[in-house]
């Protein structure tokens, strides 16, 4: 499971499986990189959930 991260300035990918890591970045900041970081922590249920359901095995 990969979370895309998207902006003008640049993008990156974090996995989530098995543990948020950054998995690239292009272009992104620290701070940007830190701030999508949270999110995705604070939303990880919802972002798993809603994998499988778009990914069902």
């Amino acid at each position: 499971m990969h979370v895309p991260v998207h902006r003008a300035d640049g993008e990156a990918k974090f996995w989530i499986e098995p543990e948020i890591e950054l998995a690239q970045n292009y272009g992104l900041t620290k701070r940007r990189l830190d701030v999508a970081r949270r999110l995705i922590t604070e939303h990880e249920d919802e972002i798993r959930e809603a994998w499988k359901s778009h990914f069902p095995s």
